[in-house]
């Protein structure tokens, strides 16, 4: 009997890239490995959407459409190209108007997509309705999601086969119109034994004739068994990515995959490991300048309880790196648990997992619950739909009062269409007065990621790679045995003892910062007297608000600082006139440091 063929999607340009490098990878680097996949035998990847869409314009400074044009045109015009889109969100992290959900559908079918894997992170199906008619008007293929993850411990009431079966029913009765359905686990901790029940019970709702998919991560170590159940169960596809964005947070190895299976009656996508071991090899080659983030790699037993996804961890950790915070990290997740606990039992998977994230992070720097996080609050208090369990009562009080915002149960959408600013006029006014064409990929560009993308629009975008030529720099010698050396971005005074063959290191002191001092006074609160405002944190300078000579009041906002896709407000503690402004928009600034001097 002939074996089962079970269509392999290779993730490796879009979720591996994601899930290892915060998605930061220039297009000219990776090309050549799509050609080397095509050469393989692959012939079904994520090319785009997700995280992949923004990513481009914020650390890049590429467009993410023609990227998408360039991927076409290496993997041949019969590749299957997929993209992932948030349903109301699209590709961003709030939510998007009527408008601006189709021109997403129209501007990815235009460059190059085949497929978009649609999918809500509340499971809230009205959610999905209009995006999901959307890309079918436009002649793309729909492949509609329930997604996945396993509750802390304790947590009971969703997230289980029950509720999925919920979930997938209430897509049938809704009369979403779809190619394909999709279980996505973005964090990786369902248990072997919740996909086959899960996918079993798919199988029987669905019919023999409905392509059937499972997507997990390595995050929790149980991914390969994860797909084997799903495979016993009857699905029909799952997502594979290839070294080295392989395994950890990302997708199983192709390699590994195709062991695992030896032996059963599964054929994965007629791939052959010699031809897999070639195009993995040409990956390494293209990606052996890029850091490797450490986290990125490993299997973390916490994930479980804080059910973190792979795609948002290394993006998470990035940004730390980028603050110079990543010491925090350890307690964001744990303190994460409680976010989900009392969050209403949304999917961890973007944008919901962002704001599981950025809360906890609140939590941990500001102390428990004393910031709202401004998307973590919406959640809680319906804008972003209806989640699956009702939230903690006093954390919605909380978000109601720190946000100024009323609970709804209003659809999303209508919300969105009802936001001026999220019209496409609102963004054609923006780009006629900036002096930018207002071409439609303009126009989603601008609306997608606001002034980001307007500064990339402007030619005034920044490149935000982390390769290891950058981060180790060359030293240079200052004398007979001493160097200069930088590491990660700080200075080092090194001096070498000679030796017959090699050199004997003496000594190594952090050299001399040209950055403000690390005991310059901490931030003031809106109530504090002090008239040097500082940073509260280590973050990027996202605007200045104020010019030398303005007056300001007590509690102004001065500085907008952006750590964690946050904007932090810094305000005066007391009124005056600015004397001193030190800082410049874009420049990283270290917790405490002098930011607007007032006299």
């Amino acid at each position: 009997m002939a074996k089962k063929f079970i269509d392999i999607m290779d993730t490796t340009f879009r979720d591996g890239f994601q899930s290892v490098f915060g998605a930061r990878v220039l297009m000219n680097d990776f090309l050549p490995a799509v050609s080397a996949a095509k050469e393989a035998g692959i012939n079904h990847f994520e090319f785009g959407g997700g995280a992949r869409f923004q990513s481009l314009y914020f650390y890049l400074n590429e467009d993410a459409f023609t990227m998408m044009d360039k991927f076409r045109e290496a993997a041949g015009k019969d590749a299957n190209l997929q993209t992932l889109s948030r349903g109301v969100n699209t590709v961003t992290l709030d939510t998007g108007s009527r408008e601006l959900i189709d021109m997403h559908a129209k501007l990815f079918a235009k460059h190059g997509t085949t497929t978009i894997r649609n999918f809500d992170a509340l499971n809230d199906v009205k959610n999905l309705e209009y995006s999901a008619q959307r890309i079918k008007h436009h002649g793309l293929k729909h492949e509609v999601v329930v997604t996945m993850m396993d509750l802390p411990p304790n947590c009971v009431g969703a997230h289980d086969a029950e509720f999925y079966e919920k979930c997938l029913r209430e897509i049938l009765d809704s009369g979403i119109e779809f190619d394909s359905v999709c279980f996505k686990d973005a964090s990786g901790t369902s248990s072997p034994e919740k996909v086959y029940r899960t996918i079993k019970m798919a199988r029987r709702l669905l019919g023999d004739n409905v392509h059937l998919r499972l997507h997990t991560h390595e995050t929790a170590g149980v991914s390969i068994a994860c797909y084997l159940a799903a495979l016993e169960a009857g699905v029909d596809g799952i997502d594979l990515a290839a070294s080295p964005v392989s395994g950890g947070t990302s997708q199983p190895d192709i390699l590994t995959m195709l062991h695992a299976v030896k032996g059963k009656d599964y054929d994965l996508g007629g791939l052959e490991v010699d031809k897999i071991l070639k195009y993995e090899d040409v990956l390494h080659d293209c990606l052996k300048d890029y850091f490797m983030p450490p986290e990125a790699t490993q299997v973390s037993p916490l994930i479980p309880f804080s059910p973190m996804p792979g795609g948002a961890l290394t993006a998470n950790t990035q940004m730390m790196r980028d603050n110079n915070i990543l010491d925090k990290f350890p307690a964001v997740i744990k303190a994460m648990r409680e976010v989900v606990e009392k969050g209403g039992y949304g999917t961890s998977v973007t944008p919901v997992s962002q704001f599981y994230f950025q809360q906890a992070f609140n939590n941990v720097m500001f102390g428990p619950w004393k910031k709202i996080a401004e998307g973590y609050g919406k959640m809680v208090l319906g804008y972003f739909g209806k989640t699956p369990v009702t939230p903690s009562a006093d954390i919605v009080e909380l978000a109601a009062k720190q946000l100024n915002l009323e609970p709804t149960t209003a659809p999303a959408i209508d919300i969105a269409d009802q936001d001026e600013t999220k019209s496409i006029a609102h963004t054609k006014a923006i780009l006629e007065k900036e002096g930018i064409e207002a071409t439609e990929e303009n126009i989603f560009i601008a609306a997608a990621c606001k002034e980001k993308g307007i500064a990339y629009l402007k030619g005034e975008g920044k490149v935000m790679v982390r390769k290891n030529s950058d981060i180790i720099k060359p030293a240079t010698k200052s004398g007979s045995n001493q160097f200069s050396v930088t590491v990660n971005g700080h200075n080092y005074n090194v001096e070498v003892a000679d030796g017959f063959d090699n050199f004997t290191l003496k000594s190594i002191t952090p050299a001399k910062e040209s950055s403000q001092p690390k005991d310059e006074p901490k931030a003031v609160s809106s109530t504090g007297a002090s008239n040097e405002i500082t940073a509260t944190m280590s973050a990027g300078v996202f605007k200045i608000l104020v010019n030398i000579g303005d007056s300001v009041k007590a509690g102004q906002t001065v500085v907008i600082l952006e750590a964690m896709k946050m904007e932090i407000p810094i305000e005066a503690g007391c009124d005056g006139e600015v004397e001193e402004i030190l800082i410049s928009q874009g420049q990283t600034v270290e917790d405490g440091q002098l930011l607007v001097k007032l006299k």
